[in-house]
Parts: structure tokens; C-alpha cells; sequence
């Protein structure tokens, strides 16, 4: 018997690291601060009207050009080295897949993110992703960055749940992803997604996920407690928890009974089309999601 999927989607600034993966050692090395360098990004993305994700990628180039620094694929995965992971982290896939398994459940996990995919692959944490969704570079024969090879905002994110939904994981197949598949066909269910992140940038999916029976966690600092509060209060997220990611953390307890969840609800369907197969009785297009 096929085991049912638990997808797991994460925002990764600020959900599974502390701040901007760029903050750690990218900005740093221009001998810039991260205030300094977000004014110059953001002032240049006002100015000419450029996206805010496209606007950061171009000032990293410029940056790094004007001081004359090294700026490869390579340079920028060894940067992710210095990310700093929230408490819990580092084991936390492995304990979720371990409890997953238990509970007859297979978990993937996925990022989404408008931060940097060669950053992100620099992580000690990169191997446990089944795709990383991520803004990144297209790079010429030098190595030398030339073009974004895809840029990730707020409200593009919500193709790749798209993309998940259906196991139409590569970015350059848009037209499998906008055939007409049956619900019962396709590969995650939604009600089987959960999507963790931190802010307004997370909204679009987070809306999403509850829109069609997913569950939306977001994870807070001290400093944006206020925010995921709100979050909260609009309905906009089903669960807020601090950003710890412990065993015997009120978020790894939730996040195991969502586990739980999916599993009951999965033997449920599969009983409901066995009592009607065996009474001769057809399962309905949509039906095994009675439950």
C-alpha cells in the first residue's frame, strides 16, 4: 500500500535561520552592514520600479563589482556555511521524518524562498530538502553571474505549492503544471501540506493553505512577536509558536499531531472505498476526500 505524503513547505529567513542569510557573511565581506546594504537595495528597487527580490540580486552584482570581489556560484554556497540556525533545527527533519514513518506517513520537506538557493545549498541543513524553491543566479562559462535564473516574491511563491500539489517539481515544465489533473490523482493532496514561516512575505501561501485544507504555522522572535500575533488574530496563519524547534517543543508536539492527523484521515478514505468496493458500490471522483 502506497503510504500517504506529509509535505512540509518552509520560508527560510527568519523560520529556519535567524535573520537574512545574506546578513551572515555575503554583506560582511562588501564591508557593508545589513542596514546599509537592504537601503541601498530597497532604494534602488523604489527608484527604477523594480521588484524587490530582482532589486537585491542586481545590488548584490554591483556591490561585489565595485569592490572588486569574487562573486561565484561557489562563493556564494561556501557563504551559507555561517548561517546560524534557530535551536532545533539541525535535527529537526530527521526526528519528524523518524515520527512520520512511525505513524505510516512518508514527510518530504521543501523550501520556498525569496532568499538565495546557492546560499541555502551552503547550509548544513541543505540535504534535507526534496526541492529547493529559491531566487538564484544563471551563471555565464567564467562563472560570472549574469541573469536571474529565477526570482522568488511573496506572491510567486504560490506556484510551487502548485508545483508540489501535483509532483510537477521542475520550473521549466509550466505546461504539465497547468494540465487539468483530477484532484485524486495528484500527488500531495492539500489538505496534507503544512507551511511554516515568519511574515506578511508568507501570507499569500499561508492564505492558501487554509483556503484548501492545509494548516499554516508561523514562528516568531521577540521582535516580530506583534506581527504573527496579528497573523493570528486575522486568520491568517492556524497555529503561532515560538521559533524552537526542539523535541518537546509545543511546536514539535502540533506539528506531530498534524502527523497524526493525516494519517487517521488516510485510513478513513482508504476504509470508506473499501466498505463501498465491496458492496459493488463506485468511489466517486473526489469522494476518498470525504474525509
Amino acid at each position: 500500500m502506497q503510504l500517504p505524503i506529509a509535505a512540509f513547505l518552509y520560508d527560510f529567513d527568519k523560520t529556519l535561520c535567524t535573520t537574512d542569510m545574506q546578513d551572515y557573511a555575503f554583506i560582511p565581506s562588501l564591508g557593508m552592514t545589513p542596514a546599509e546594504f537592504w537601503s541601498v537595495a530597497n532604494d534602488f528597487g523604489r527608484r527604477h520600479r523594480i521588484d524587490s527580490v530582482l532589486a537585491y540580486m542586481y545590488t548584490m552584482i554591483q556591490e561585489a563589482e565595485r569592490r572588486e570581489l569574487p562573486f561565484t556560484r561557489g562563493d556564494l554556497v561556501e557563504k551559507g556555511r555561517d548561517i546560524v540556525l534557530f535551536p532545533g533545527v539541525e535535527d529537526w527533519f530527521r526526528r519528524v521524518n523518524a515520527f512520520g514513518e512511525e505513524q505510516g506517513v512518508r514527510v518530504e520537506h521543501y523550501i520556498i524562498s525569496s532568499g538565495l538557493r546557492e546560499i541555502i545549498e551552503g547550509s548544513s541543513i541543505s540535504a534535507a530538502f526534496k526541492e529547493i524553491y529559491a531566487s538564484e543566479f544563471y551563471y555565464d562559462e567564467t562563472g560570472r553571474p549574469v541573469w536571474p535564473k529565477l526570482a522568488v516574491n511573496f506572491t510567486a511563491k504560490t506556484q510551487f505549492v502548485y508545483r508540489i500539489n501535483k509532483g510537477v517539481l521542475d520550473v521549466s515544465d509550466d505546461k504539465t503544471l497547468n494540465d487539468s489533473m483530477p484532484d485524486d490523482s495528484k500527488r500531495v493532496p492539500f489538505h496534507n501540506m503544512v507551511y511554516v514561516g515568519d511574515g506578511l512575505s508568507d501570507v499569500p501561501c499561508m492564505k492558501m493553505m487554509r483556503a484548501y485544507g492545509g494548516q499554516a504555522i508561523a514562528v516568531y522572535q521577540e521582535s516580530n512577536r506583534l506581527g504573527v500575533e496579528d497573523l493570528l488574530a486575522k486568520g491568517r496563519v492556524d497555529f503561532i509558536f515560538r521559533a524552537d524547534y526542539s523535541e518537546g517543543t509545543a511546536l514539535d508536539a502540533t506539528v506531530k499531531d498534524i502527523i497524526r492527523k493525516i494519517a487517521i484521515l488516510d485510513r478513513l478514505g482508504e476504509e470508506n472505498v473499501q466498505q463501498l468496493r465491496s458492496i459493488g458500490g463506485d468511489v466517486l471522483q473526489g469522494q476518498v476526500g470525504l474525509f
